[in-house]
């Protein structure tokens, strides 16, 4: 028996160390450790930004300002960050994330500290620096995948966020008022994770894709991948699936206190939708390889609507628990269908052109969702009920829009033909 059980043991390691996709995972334990360390971040910024920037607004308009601030950042240096991580690697670009992040925390709690509402906004856009970071885990994820790994593996790194969502808001709830200036202690929290979590990365092993040839085809043109049609609906899918995620988000903590409720109750709806947005990462793979990514992300838009559905039924604790859920599970079947229908359709020279340009796209709508936030819940009507609705009615066209591009997409006769 003791032999026969080291045959067998032995005979599985060797399986694993010659999988094809044995360098894949080791790097997947990598990036899903660095979602839940340095990823738990956003889910504190998300959660008390709103708040703290409320409090040192001028203008309650403004309240949602430095979420606004982190998306533009993310947006303005998604495509610095893919040429940089397509010349010296995926290393060097999460490190320069990590430390826009550790920037951002620190210039958080001096802005805190000062009363500073322009110092906070600023601390905003270096934190989007880390945040455009981490939406390329993803794509790390893929770089060394097989196709028939590739949905799984970034699956899998998706569901690193599940520490996050549990780690990010129970930190809130520790440093939100250790200090005597509120928020202080979160913001330096946060630069703590930052400057922590960066060593993670020196154990990553991503080769960096090679340069071109001479003579070599470099792949295809920003404007032509624009203008492929799976590559068109794929981007336009991420983009609604993220924006509206983040349009309803931004203002939930606003409206679960504005509602009479706690920052702690604040705190846990926002631990409730984080959880729905990664638990879903570890069968979302599985899903999308068994009936294709596209059916996939025409279920997200739906669970999406159903969440607006239910956040405009009632005000209840309830209520914003059962939203927000859903919220998440919708933008997990959206946003992770819609990167594998776009990793599918790139080349390895394509890869930083492709995911920049990607990126660009997802957090410009993510940013517009982000101001738009603010106004519509604390401007676009007299009380917090009127705002909250407004908020949740406004995903309607976007859903409209996504739905209808996948439709066009299934009926073009290159997709009956597949």
């Amino acid at each position: 028996m003791p032999l026969r059980g080291l045959r067998a043991y032995t005979g599985a390691m060797t399986a694993i160390t010659q999988s094809p996709d044995r360098l894949a995972k080791r790097n997947i334990l990598v990036l899903v450790a660095a979602q839940a360390v340095m990823g738990s971040q956003m889910p504190m910024i998300f959660t008390i930004a709103g708040l703290a920037g409320q409090s040192l607004a001028p203008n309650a308009c403004w309240a949602t300002l430095p979420i606004s601030a982190a998306v533009i950042g993310s947006m303005l240096t998604a495509t610095p960050l893919s040429a940089l991580m397509q010349r010296y690697g995926r290393r060097a670009g999460f490190a320069v994330g990590a430390m826009g992040g550790a920037l951002g925390g620190g210039i958080g709690a001096y802005g805190l500290l000062m009363q500073n509402f322009v110092l906070f906004v600023l601390a905003g856009l270096f934190t989007g620096i880390y945040m455009s970071a981490q939406g390329f885990y993803r794509f790390a994820a893929a770089d060394t995948a097989s196709d028939a790994f590739l949905p799984k593996a970034i699956s899998w790194v998706m569901a690193g966020g599940l520490l996050s969502a549990v780690v990010g808001p129970q930190l809130v709830k520790l440093t939100a008022d250790a200090m005597v200036v509120p928020f202080l202690g979160t913001y330096l929290a946060v630069m703590a994770l930052n400057l922590g979590g960066v060593f993670l990365f020196g154990l990553l092993d991503i080769p960096k894709p090679k340069a071109p040839a001479a003579g070599e085809a470099a792949g295809r043109t920003r404007g032509q991948m624009i203008r492929t049609p799976r590559i068109a609906v794929a981007m336009i899918c991420a983009t609604v699936s993220y924006a509206l995620m983040n349009l309803v988000m931004t203002s939930s903590p606003l409206a679960v206190v504005g509602c009479g409720f706690t920052k702690s109750n604040a705190a846990d709806v926002v631990t409730g939708h984080v959880l729905a947005m990664y638990i879903p990462s570890f069968f979302t793979g599985h899903l999308i390889a068994r009936f294709g990514a596209e059916k996939i992300v025409a279920v997200g838009l739906v669970i999406l609507a159903t969440a607006g559905a239910v956040a405009m039924s009632g005000f209840d604790l309830a209520h914003f628990f059962i939203a927000l859920a859903l919220l998440g599970l919708g933008w997990n079947f959206g946003f992770i269908g819609a990167t594998t229908m776009l990793t599918a359709e790139q080349t390895p020279a394509e890869r930083g052109r492709l995911q920049g340009l990607n990126d660009l796209v997802v957090f410009g709508g993510v940013t517009m969702a982000s101001f738009s936030s603010g106004g519509l819940m604390n401007c676009a009507g007299g009380t917090v009920h009127a705002g909250w609705q407004m908020v949740n009615l406004a995903m309607l066209p976007f859903l409209v829009l996504a739905g209808g591009a996948l439709i066009w997409l299934s009926l073009r006769p290159a997709a009956r033909a597949a």
